[in-house]
């Protein structure tokens, strides 16, 4: 495995354990401040942070991105075989709500197959469509089993009612970082619209260490939300996401 997928995997197995903290120690001994998304730690610095955070200052690759100027690239539709998850633990690492899902569900997207881990939200969310954000986002991370990429499902959300599969996820979020809950049945099939064109392009995580290379997919249908469930987010995680990065010379698909 390359340095670059081998960064990527290390991201999603930190992800999946909620690493957290306000401080941690650098090579050299002396405290490095955690990052977050204001303050000393913030997206400003990330890059001087750690020596492993470098790209998300350096990177020319980055997420997330005002979606625009998009180029009718013929892609194939994404074929989604999700099943169903049973107790299924839903972790607040510090950052955002985390639910980690249940092995065996995949989607295959241009041909590639893709593993679903787990999904976490952000609002408003990370990426804008023509200048604009949503008020809500579900990140749904896979990975190859074949080559260890990252591909990120991103789902849109609107204030317009209220959000049944949103409902078991948020009756049971824990509001303390580092605390964990089991919710019961979770169908990831029904977060997903009815129309399922998409938005593609080549980026990176959205956190550090900012890792290029994560094939991002951006779902153009929204769906509805609710006021109150957008609120009870926002209440534990009041700034949930990256600033907007430069397309540079990279081309949005659809």
């Amino acid at each position: 495995m390359n340095k670059t997928l081998l960064g990527l995997s290390i991201a999603i197995i930190i992800a999946g354990c909620g690493i957290g903290g306000d401080h941690h120690a650098g090579k050299d001994g002396h405290h490095v401040t955690h990052w977050s998304y204001e303050g000393e730690g913030g997206p400003e610095s990330w890059g001087s942070l750690n020596d492993e955070y470098k790209t998300c200052s350096t990177g020319k690759s980055q997420s997330p991105i005002n979606i625009t100027g998009e180029k009718d690239m013929g892609l194939k539709p994404i074929e989604f075989h999700y099943g169903k998850s049973t107790d299924s633990k839903v972790v607040n690492n510090g950052h955002t709500i985390q639910v980690n899902y249940a092995p065996g569900s995949y989607a295959v997207i241009s041909g590639k197959k893709y593993e679903l881990l787990q999904f976490h939200f952000h609002s408003p969310s990370e990426h804008q469509v023509y200048g604009k954000h949503a008020d809500l986002v579900a990140h749904l991370v896979h990975k190859s089993p074949d080559d260890g990429q990252l591909a990120v499902v991103g789902v849109l959300f609107d204030k317009d009612g209220e959000n049944e599969f949103l409902k078991p996820i948020w009756d049971s979020m824990p509001t303390t970082k580092g605390d964990a809950t089991v919710t019961g049945t979770i169908d990831v099939n029904t977060v997903l619209p009815t129309n399922k064109g998409y938005f593609n392009y080549s980026g990176s995580l959205t956190t550090p260490p900012c890792s290029e290379g994560v094939n991002w997919n951006v779902l153009t249908t929204h769906i509805s939300v609710s006021d109150a469930q957008v609120a009870a987010f926002t209440s534990i995680f009041a700034n949930s996401i990256r600033p907007i990065q430069p397309l540079n010379d990279r081309v949005v698909g659809m």
